[in-house]
């Protein structure tokens, strides 16, 4: 089939060929979408979507412990006794008009695959395959993958404006091979070009969900660079400088991070700035502050103190995460990391040796600022010099005024 892989039911698993074949007992059923189009492609076929003339109801009759999800819009996520297989089942239908940008206002169920199809939002993802593995392919969807080329079903103007998230998913559809993008037709560019301002009415939940599908494409910074030219970044960023030089991870939030290491603020204000624009979550939020506020420090491999301290600052997460991030700012880690590993355990381990009841009897401090910031510096001194008893560290008083000196000036255990 110019070139392809056969498209073919066989390539289903037995249970949603269940499915399907129960289905196809009471009515017609269709494989839709983006199963058949990567088929084609050769890559993970993954979920299948199912069209059918079955009405919602019919459907919940065959599979009784399925779940309407989408009652307005004939959306059934089908469950079976066979298994924990869960694949959505649509009716056939035609949508009514879009007025808010993501959703029609009405949609009115039908009989026909054709007019079905007809809804789709681009002609990759507008083939169906029947009972007898015929393509149905209206839209020359099988020439478009041919050609590398992402074309819209029907006028690209209206079905962008219609669903302000079919930007974010054309960039995505556009990356679907390795090593390289399909290009936009000219009328989809245009209408992206000229309709890109819609981004700013789409929810900013939805926003981040289709960027992690972007990021995880092996070609991204491909189609990053494209999104950068079509003024796509600048409206998900408001503007914000973007780094497309860093070589990114399998980590979405760090390659935010670096992404976005070009903002001039600390880590606490870039990672507000994230989340508002993405509406990440709060440990995320967190760890976008700590890899933005870091920048690109890195222990010394030479000095056990920081390389101690290094280790017992941060959790397993952070670490992984920071190096990821220094990688992508082309900062070597390996050596720091194989040290890191080799590193002897703590004597006694992380926790502080020295308690407030302790430093209270053994200074006169009251328990304010003074004596918590001078627990926190012996702490730190432990970790670092890996003090084994407490009075070796309570030792370490006659190193510091700690009458007279600023506190402020007393580091506690942390990394940077």
């Amino acid at each position: 089939m110019n070139g392809f892989p056969e498209v073919s039911q066989t390539h289903l698993d037995k249970e949603t060929r269940h499915i399907v074949e129960r289905l196809r007992e009471k009515g017609q059923a269709w494989i839709v979408g983006g199963w058949i189009r990567n088929l084609i492609l050769g890559i993970s076929p993954g979920d299948v979507d199912v069209a059918t003339n079955l009405l919602p109801e019919e459907i919940l009759d065959i599979f009784p412990k399925s779940i309407m999800i989408g009652e307005k819009f004939g959306t059934v996520r089908v469950r079976t006794d066979i298994g924990s297989k869960e694949i959505e089942v649509t009716t056939l239908r035609s949508d009514g008009i879009y007025t808010d940008n993501r959703r029609p206002e009405n949609v009115v169920f039908g009989v026909n695959i054709e007019e079905d199809i007809a809804r789709r939002d681009f002609t990759i993802n507008a083939m169906a395959l029947d009972e007898n593995d015929k393509l149905i392919d209206e839209y020359d969807g099988m020439s478009d993958l041919k050609n590398n080329i992402l074309r819209c079903v029907g006028i690209a103007e209206e079905r962008i404006n219609e669903d302000g998230l079919r930007i974010l998913r054309a960039f995505r559809f556009i990356g679907l091979k390795d090593n390289q993008i399909m290009s936009f037709d000219s009328d989809l560019e245009n209408a992206i070009i000229n309709n890109v301002d819609v981004l700013n009415s789409i929810s900013k939940e939805r926003i981040n969900e289709e960027l992690k599908k972007i990021l995880q494409l092996k070609n991204r910074i491909m189609v990053l660079q494209k999104m950068y030219e079509l003024g796509v970044l600048k409206i998900i960023f408001d503007n914000l400088e973007m780094d497309l030089e860093v070589i990114l991870s399998d980590d979405y939030i760090v390659n935010i991070a670096l992404l976005c290491n070009l903002y001039k603020n600390d880590g606490d204000g870039l990672s507000e700035f994230i989340r508002e624009k993405l509406k990440i979550s709060s440990k995320e939020k967190q760890m976008i502050s700590f890899l933005h506020g870091n920048g690109v420090k890195i222990p010394s491999s030479n000095d056990l103190s920081e390389m101690r301290r290094f280790r017992a600052s941060l959790s397993e997460d952070q670490k992984k995460s920071l190096f990821k991030y220094l990688k992508g700012m082309r900062i070597k880690t390996e050596e720091v990391e194989n040290t890191i590993e080799e590193m002897p355990p703590l004597k006694v381990g992380h926790n502080p040796l020295v308690n407030g009841e302790v430093l209270i009897e053994r200074t006169g401090l009251k328990p304010e600022m003074r004596l918590g910031r001078l627990k926190g510096w012996l702490h730190r001194k432990q970790i670092e010099m890996d003090i084994d008893n407490i009075e070796d560290v309570l030792q370490l008083l006659n190193d510091i005024d700690w009458k007279n000196s600023n506190p402020e000036e007393w580091l506690p255990l942390s990394w940077p």
